[in-house]
């Protein structure tokens, strides 16, 4: 190896630097609407666990209220005075 130091120029490393600068734009602008598009995703996923949610709910009361009701129908008619 020889001991000669290396010369670059430096119009070519502010170049480099411009582009990479750019380069670094990007990256943070494509991370922003990644980002944009997760919580976007994030919020669809929160809402329809809500909807599930409230169904379940729904089902249940439902079940819930037809159990007395069935077994009220069951029932023989109490006697009447």
């Amino acid at each position: 190896m020889s001991d000669q130091p290396l010369c670059i120029d430096v119009k070519t490393l502010k170049a480099e630097r411009e582009r990479l600068k750019g380069v670094l734009r990007q990256v943070e602008t494509d991370q922003r609407k990644v980002e944009a598009a997760l919580k976007t995703h994030r919020q669809r996923e929160i809402a329809t666990k809500r909807a599930i949610e409230a169904i379940e709910t729904l089902l249940d009361i439902n079940e819930s209220g037809d159990a007395p009701s069935e077994k009220k129908s069951k029932k023989a008619p109490s006697p009447t005075p």
